[in-house]
């Protein structure tokens, strides 16, 4: 691990993709800058995505497969197992969590965002899953005939449940609604997903409303009904909480919980930006929001690098986001949930779909299912929607399902 010196021209705080990919832009646009990336992560940049995905169903099931190569490719001295305790924007400072004081020129806060917990319980046993550290804790726990409890219907529970079914573990997913993804899928979708999780021998257990988990010789996990089940391992997906108390206790403008940035991701302290998914932007679609998915992480920072450089440049993007599960597969753009009408468009062997989620007469989220190479025209779509070109009539004829 590289030694923190007493000053750089670009201290990034955070390890994320963000993180590589400003270091990148950095370098490109000033290659005798000095970088240093601090990150309270014992390892450094990985594509984050592998852990629930690549990671368990492909040919390496080694982390260091998805390391970016950040310290190597850029020149930045990566710091890590190094917790920022402040940050003082007037003298253009950070402190670490054991006092020392390191000077920047321009600073990026890249510091995503933590795993919910449950209660105050500390157990090796009971798994958050974020870092390579989570990863590698999941693949000791887990054996063949392992009973694991995953707690959370969403975007990482989901996932997680998909993966571990190729380590030959006894996987149940718990959760509190009554369908798994029900909050943004259709009910086609849901209805087929579940039938796949069920071939996959995945026991998918609805209306779980976890109150305790006692830690004994096994788990024991209680819902709020009185319902007990007991398990070897259990993964909690219940969300995550933005990392901005740097932030926060800097005096930095936030907006819903995240930090607000400018057109050019510049926050309300001069020479400080941020990026990745506590970054509070202009969305040019979809308006005012953050996002918490890895192709923001990796165009935000990218920009965020660029603008640190002095390129100016805005961050006019709409991120997509996506999942594979099983041998289905999703991309995505804006807010995908079911409050909203919800419009499908199916091919002929209903295989493949794209699902127009409105708010009255606007797009609010497009659901590519099975449906690729088409997040460019769904912008499109979106964009000629909101300026009043396109009407929700003509939607079904923009993009052709399983393109």
């Amino acid at each position: 691990m590289a030694q923190l010196q007493s000053r750089y021209d670009h201290v990034i705080v955070g390890g994320g993709v963000s993180a590589d990919k400003a270091a990148r832009s950095i370098h490109e646009a000033e290659p005798e800058a000095s970088i240093a990336i601090i990150s309270a992560d014992a390892d450094g940049p990985v594509y984050r995505p592998a852990l629930t995905k690549d990671l368990w169903n492909g040919d390496n099931p080694d982390p260091v497969s998805q390391d970016l190569a950040t310290a190597a490719d850029t020149g930045a001295e990566l710091v890590t197992s190094t917790k920022i305790f402040s940050i003082s924007p007037a003298e253009h400072t950070v402190t670490t969590a054991d006092g020392t004081n390191v000077e920047y020129g321009k600073l990026l806060l890249a510091t995503g965002s933590t795993p919910r917990k449950f209660g105050t319980l500390d157990d090796d046993r009971v798994v958050y899953f974020r870092t390579v550290a989570d990863y590698r804790k999941l693949r000791e726990l887990v054996r063949e005939g392992s009973r694991v409890a995953i707690i959370g219907g969403g975007y990482i529970g989901s996932e997680i449940a998909a993966g571990l079914t190729h380590t030959g573990a006894k996987i149940t997913n718990y959760f509190l609604g009554e369908h798994l993804l029900e909050h943004m899928f259709p009910t086609s979708i849901v209805s087929h997903l579940e039938q796949v999780y069920h071939d996959h021998d995945i026991e998918l257990v609805p209306g779980f409303n976890l109150e305790s988990i006692d830690a004994g010789e096994e788990l024991t996990l209680t819902a709020a009904n009185g319902d007990t089940v007991t398990a070897d391992v259990a993964v909690l997906g219940l969300g995550a909480i933005l990392n901005t108390d740097l932030a926060e206790a800097a005096g930095l403008t936030m907006e819903k919980g995240a930090v607000l940035v400018d057109k050019q991701l510049r926050t309300s302290a001069e020479d400080v930006w941020a990026a990745g998914d506590i970054a509070h932007f202009d969305d040019p679609l979809f308006g005012a929001r953050h996002i918490e998915h890895v192709d923001n992480a990796w165009a935000s920072g990218t920009t965020a690098g660029k603008n640190m450089a002095g390129a100016g440049e805005n961050y006019d993007y709409t991120p997509l986001f996506y999942s594979d599960l099983f041998s289905d597969g999703y991309e995505a753009i804006g807010l995908l949930s079911t409050r909203f009408e919800v419009k499908e468009v199916w091919n002929d062997d209903q295989t493949a779909a794209v699902v127009w989620y409105l708010d009255g007469d606007k797009v609010q989220g497009v659901l590519l299912w099975n449906t690729w190479d088409s997040v460019p025209a769904a912008r499109e779509a979106v964009r000629k929607n909101h300026s009043g070109e396109l009407s929700v009539e003509d939607l079904a004829e923009q993009i052709k399902p399983g393109g």
